[in-house]
């Protein structure tokens, strides 16, 4: 057998490379375990499909598909062919993968076979379509079993782009995060020491692959340690308490821990071995602290990040986890609260977290304006979230400058949604924002105003079910005469979460 020719490739070379031999477990599904040596016989194979197919240094490989072992292999088989990965959110509507597609100029699109006939026809002539489907099967695998064992590793540098992360926009566009291969290895080697990861180490991986969290911190980490993730398609309780026992650390957001904790069977035996429970991506309770810390006699270490710098803060794993905080800045990274001038403020004092790092991304896509107001000039990113730090540096997420909603770990923009309700002639004027939920942390809410009571909450939901993916949709309507408003005519969003914060209580 041929054996590749080594080329530095730095995001590849570090993650995935030391262990292109190594006859570990790195992934495990039901009864079936998949080692490294075997997942990079895939990986090679995918990266030949991928060439085979036209791809060259930078271009964008765009993929909507199940989380499978596959997907991941193939995000590895993009980087180490020095491509740009972009997952993309299994709920997105056509018309919102369409934008995607467009924006990236993405060379290679990979969906499931129920999404490709759908926009086979607006596809650039350029454009190579294959599938992927849940079970493995498509033309993607068909092709991949077609070839060798080997690849030439592509060269590719600190500074080339690894990834395009899409984010909701404030003005209903959203925004393509551009990560190079030191954004994530950075983040990577940081978290690894931060959080003691080994090759030991078992995660519970029930998190989404299209999202930072489940692809790049989770995964890019235990490749990089050489260990194993029991890979769960989604959260399920049954498949979290039967695999829990043969775990370590588990990763998680809110969500999955309220809902572990609604079942008696999740006690201190079921977890007494696990080292480590990691909860983000959206603020968790203070209550949900204190009975996960009673029902198991350990605490959730919370951490922040976000789409655009991966992780930023975390709390410590050998000291005191402060609960209702993020913890302290990550090693490397420079964090300050600021106002809106990105002038510091006074320790304890609230104002928007400015950061400033190796894991920091290089600006969105084809947004020149748009990066640059996103930076200070000294550097800085203006991340949008409000915080305070206290005495011993921990950070406290206080809110958003923005209105920005996070329900059960995924950013929705309010305007996003605003604009396709308004899109009814039958509506006047909306306003969405987020109220409380136990159970996804904000659900989306919608006060609207019709221009005459012929519509109703049903009829909105229906149009907004081909045009924004599930999580975007409002979790209730609310009809009002008229929208509330100060002096100046701006619609008072703090008003309208004030008077139905209790809208989803029990």
């Amino acid at each position: 057998m041929q054996t590749s020719i080594s080329k530095t490739n730095y995001l590849f070379d570090s993650i995935f490379g030391p262990t292109r031999n190594s006859s570990s477990t790195f992934l495990i599904n039901d009864d079936k375990k998949l080692n490294y040596a075997d997942f990079h016989i895939m990986i090679n194979q995918l990266a030949n499909v991928l060439i085979q197919k036209g791809m060259k240094p930078g271009d964008r490989v765009a993929v909507q598909a199940e989380k499978s072992n596959t997907q991941i292999a193939l995000y590895a088989a993009t980087i180490k062919a020095g491509g740009v990965y972009l997952p993309l959110n299994t709920g997105y509507t056509t018309s919102e993968l369409d934008y995607f597609i467009k924006d990236s100029s993405a060379k290679i699109i990979i969906v499931d076979k129920n999404v490709e006939n759908k926009i086979v026809n607006n596809l650039d002539a350029n454009t190579v379509l294959l599938t992927l489907n849940s079970d493995e099967t498509g033309s993607l695998t068909n092709l991949a079993y077609e070839q060798e064992f080997f690849f030439d590793t592509i060269e590719r540098g600190p500074d080339d782009l690894a990834a395009i992360l899409y984010t909701s926009g404030t003005t209903g566009k959203s925004k393509g995060a551009i990560l190079s291969h030191q954004n994530l290895l950075s983040n990577t080697k940081v978290l690894k020491d931060y959080w003691k990861f080994t090759k030991e180490d078992v995660l519970l991986h029930m998190l989404p692959i299209y999202h930072t969290h489940g692809l790049f911190v989770a995964s890019n980490l235990l490749a990089y340690v050489g260990g194993s993730m029991i890979f769960l398609p989604k959260f399920d309780i049954e498949q979290a308490i039967k695999w829990m026992n043969k775990s370590t650390t588990m990763m998680g957001v809110p969500t999955f821990y309220t809902r572990l904790l609604s079942d008696s069977r999740f006690n201190h035996s079921l977890t007494e071995h696990m080292r480590l429970f990691i909860s983000g991506s959206a603020p968790l309770l203070a209550t949900t602290h204190k009975e996960f810390e009673d029902r198991t006699s350990k605490k959730i270490l919370e951490r922040y990040g976000m789409t655009e710098t991966n992780m930023c803060t975390s709390n410590p794993y050998d000291n005191n986890r402060v609960a209702g905080t993020v913890g302290l800045p990550l090693p490397g990274i420079q964090l300050r609260i600021a106002d809106d001038k990105g002038n510091e403020v006074e320790q304890g004092q609230i104002g928007i977290i400015e950061l400033k790092g190796e894991n920091v991304f290089k600006g969105y896509w084809q947004m020149p304006d748009k990066t640059s107001e996103s930076f200070r000039e000294d550097g800085f990113f203006i991340t949008g979230d409000m915080a305070k730090v206290d005495n011993n540096g921990y950070v406290t997420i206080v809110g958003r400058d923005k209105d920005l909603i996070i329900s059960g770990g995924l950013n929705i923009y309010p305007k996003e949604v605003e604009t396709k309700i308004d899109e009814l002639t039958s509506i006047e004027e909306s306003a969405v924002f987020a109220a409380p939920h136990k159970d996804f942390g904000e659900a989306v809410v919608a006060a609207v105003v019709r221009k005459n009571e012929s519509i109703f909450e049903e009829e909105i939901i229906n149009y907004l079910s081909d045009k924004l993916a599930k999580f975007k949709q409002p979790k209730k309507i609310i009809f009002l005469d008229s929208l509330p408003r100060n002096a100046m005519g701006k619609v008072q969003k703090a008003e309208l979460r004030k008077k139905y914060q209790k809208l989803f209580n029990d």
